[in-house]
């Protein structure tokens, strides 16, 4: 997994205690079940080949075909689903950027906001979480919100530890959810997104972990940072 070359300053957690309440995201978004814990980081990649994803990569339709039978869920049996469905040549490609490992992915859904692209990608076949988040700046550059990785760091803030001392099982919960912007100096701004802290899916949250991610005056990505 590539990582961003910043440097994360100091941490900081919006928490919002809880009870639970009982039991119950280019490397691939958060699985079905919460990725061992990780550190706050987002997988951030670069254009692939010539392809520029835009609108152009949005697909939605019917994917029966694929659900059952020998070629159920295979990356073959989805981009001929696809091209079946009507999908542009763009919208298949970036499938198979994101198909990897055997998670299915596509893209069903793009705007800009604030001069950055937001795509919502699909994943067909996960028994949970079922969507995600990518982030495309100005060159390109696609970046994953719902890979939230957990690390001794952040597990050692003064706001986590307080948390961990009645949630000691609490880890973070893909999707993440947008949660407005922030200008930064120079004409950059900051998009945050907030990643819920449970003990377990089917648990209330415990928690939220905040993560602000910049891009600079021409909208290419700068880094990330955990923000209170």
């Amino acid at each position: 997994m590539r990582r961003s070359r910043c440097v994360l300053p100091a941490l900081g957690l919006l928490l919002i205690t809880t009870a639970c309440q009982g039991d119950p995201a280019e490397p691939a978004g958060a699985a079905s079940e919460p990725a061992a814990p990780h550190a706050a980081t987002a997988t951030a990649k670069p254009a692939n080949g010539t392809l520029r994803w835009s609108k152009a990569v949005v697909w939605s339709g019917d994917l029966n075909a694929c659900r059952q039978g020998a070629e159920a869920a295979t990356p073959k049996c989805l981009t001929t689903a696809m091209q079946a469905g009507g999908a542009s040549a763009d919208a298949v490609a970036a499938a198979q950027q994101l198909s990897t490992d055997g998670d299915l992915a596509f893209v069903t859904a793009w705007h800009e906001h604030d001069g950055i692209g937001v795509a919502t990608v699909t994943y067909p076949f996960r028994a949970n979480t079922n969507e995600g988040t990518r982030l495309v700046d100005a060159g390109g550059k696609r970046i994953d919100v719902d890979t939230v990785q957990w690390t001794d760091t952040l597990r050692a803030d003064p706001a986590m530890q307080a948390l961990l001392k009645t949630h000691p099982q609490a880890i973070p919960f893909a999707p993440a959810q947008a949660a407005g912007t922030a200008p930064l100096p120079d004409g950059g701004v900051r998009l945050l997104y907030r990643t819920p802290l449970r003990d377990c899916h089917a648990c209330a949250e415990a928690g939220q972990l905040q993560i602000g991610y910049d891009f600079d005056a021409k909208r290419h990505f700068i880094g990330q940072q955990v923000v209170p």
